[in-house]
C-alpha cells in the first residue's frame, strides 16, 4: 500500500488510573514505532492520540475527534469498562473496530471490539483455583463502584458459595475515593481468609498502605495470613503503593516481567535496547504492545485497514508474542491467553508462584465452566495440599 494509516490511542494518561493508561499507551507506542521502521510492512500506521484524563464525560468526544479528524477505522484504547461501554455505541455507529487490551468482568461480546486483556476464565477462575486451598475459603470483597468490581465480585461470590465458603463483606468505593478504613475495620471484624481487590487506581493504593499500616498492630493483616488478592495489580502500579505495603500480596496475569521464558527474555533483550533498565514491565505495556501487532499483521495479511478485512485475517491464526503463542477466535472476539500467579516482592516487581502457560481460550460468558466440577477441583487440592507456602517457579 505504502500509504499512511491512521490508528486512534485513546488513554487516559492522566488521573486516578493514569499509570495503567501511560503503560498501555507507551506498548502501542513502542510496537509502532518498530513497526514504522520495519521494511516487511508496506504502510505506516500514524498514531491520533487522546487523553481523557479519567474523566467518564470526554471519552464520547474524543472518540467522535478521533473518527471524525483522525479518519481511524482502528482505535486502540480505554482501560476501564465504565470507557468502554461508554464509547461502544459510537464504535458501532461508525462501523470502526475498539481494540481493548485491559481484563475485564466477561460477559460481553460485541463484533466491534477485540478484546485481547483477559477475561475472567483467564482470571478470577484460576486465582481463586490457587488461593482458595491454600488460604481458605472466607472471602472479603472489595471493588470501585461500577461494573467490573460488580461483576467480578459476582462471580467471585459464586466462585466461594459453591466450595462451601462464605462472603464476609462486600464494599464498592466510587472512583478517587481513598476513604479505606470501614473496608479495613471491617476486615478486622470478620476475619477473611483472604481479601478480593478490585478497587482502582487511587483508591486501591490506599487501600494497600491501610491495609499495611492495620498489619503493624495486627499480624493477621500479614499477607500470609490473609493476603489481598487481585485479578488486575501490574508492575506498573507497585511504585504508587510503595513496596513495604506491596509485598507479599497476589496477583494473577498474562504475563509478568520476571517469566522465565524464552518468549519474554527475546523480548526483554531487544526492549532494552531502547528503553530505561529502570522500567517495569506490566502485561498493561506488553497487550498495548501485541496488540498494535496483531492490527498490523492483520493489515498486512488482508492489504487493507478496512474492518472486516482486518477481523479475517486476524482471526484464528497463530500470533508469536512475548506471552507466548496466542490467537484470537473468530466466534468471540478474544484473544486466548496464558495464565501466572504472581506474588509481589520486595523490590523488583512479582515472583510467579505457579503458571499455565499453555494459552487458554476466552469464555467471556462461562458458558463451558462447570460450578460442581470448580468445587470439586477446589476440594481435591485442598487434599493435596502439603505444604504451608506457594513455591517460587524457578
Amino acid at each position: 500500500m505504502g500509504s499512511d494509516i491512521p490508528v486512534g490511542l485513546l488513554y487516559s494518561t492522566t488521573g486516578t488510573y493514569g499509570v495503567i493508561g501511560r503503560d498501555c499507551l507507551d506498548g502501542a507506542l513502542k510496537a509502532l514505532e518498530e513497526i514504522n521502521a520495519d521494511d516487511a510492512y508496506d504502510f505506516r500506521l500514524v498514531p491520533k492520540i487522546e487523553n481523557p484524563g479519567g474523566n467518564i464525560d470526554e471519552y464520547q468526544r474524543l472518540t467522535e475527534s478521533i473518527l471524525r479528524d483522525g479518519q481511524c477505522r482502528q482505535i486502540i484504547g480505554t482501560v476501564t469498562s465504565i470507557s468502554r461501554k461508554e464509547i461502544i455505541p459510537i464504535i458501532e455507529k461508525h462501523d470502526v473496530l475498539l481494540w481493548y487490551v485491559a481484563p475485564y468482568e466477561g460477559f460481553e461480546c460485541c463484533e466491534n471490539v477485540i478484546y485481547t486483556g483477559a477475561c475472567p476464565n483467564q482470571h478470577i477462575v484460576p486465582l481463586f483455583g490457587e488461593v482458595i486451598p491454600k488460604f481458605g475459603k472466607q472471602a472479603y470483597l472489595i471493588g470501585t463502584n461500577y461494573v467490573w468490581g460488580w461483576e467480578v465480585n459476582r462471580i467471585a461470590r459464586e466462585l466461594v458459595t459453591a466450595c462451601g465458603g462464605d462472603v464476609t463483606g462486600e464494599h464498592y468505593l466510587p472512583f478517587h475515593s481513598t476513604d479505606v478504613e470501614r473496608m479495613i475495620d471491617t476486615i478486622r471484624e470478620t476475619r477473611p481468609s483472604f481479601v478480593l481487590n478490585n478497587l482502582i487506581g487511587a483508591s486501591s493504593y490506599a487501600f494497600f498502605r491501610a491495609y499495611f499500616s492495620a498489619g503493624k498492630t495486627d499480624p493477621f493483616f500479614h499477607p500470609d495470613n490473609c493476603p489481598i488478592i487481585s485479578c488486575n495489580l501490574t508492575e506498573c502500579e507497585l511504585d504508587k503503593i510503595g513496596y513495604d505495603a506491596a509485598k507479599g500480596h497476589l496477583s494473577i496475569a498474562p504475563y509478568f516481567e520476571n517469566l522465565e521464558t524464552r518468549d519474554n527474555e527475546n523480548f526483554l533483550t531487544a526492549l532494552g535496547e531502547r528503553e530505561s533498565p529502570l522500567r517495569r514491565v506490566s502485561v498493561f505495556y506488553v497487550n498495548g504492545y501485541v496488540t498494535a501487532y496483531y492490527l498490523a499483521d492483520a493489515i498486512r495479511a488482508g492489504g487493507s485497514d478496512d474492518i472486516e478485512t482486518v477481523k479475517a485475517a486476524l482471526f484464528d491464526r497463530d500470533f508469536e508474542t512475548p506471552l507466548g503463542p496466542t490467537r484470537i477466535s473468530s466466534r468471540t472476539n478474544h484473544a486466548a491467553l496464558p495464565s501466572y500467579l504472581g506474588q509481589i516482592r520486595a523490590t523488583n516487581g512479582f515472583d510467579v508462584l505457579s503458571e499455565k502457560q499453555t494459552a487458554t481460550e476466552a469464555d467471556p460468558y462461562l458458558v463451558n465452566f462447570n460450578t460442581m466440577q470448580f468445587a470439586a477441583d477446589i476440594a481435591d487440592a485442598e487434599r493435596r495440599q502439603s505444604s504451608s507456602h506457594l513455591k517460587v517457579i524457578k
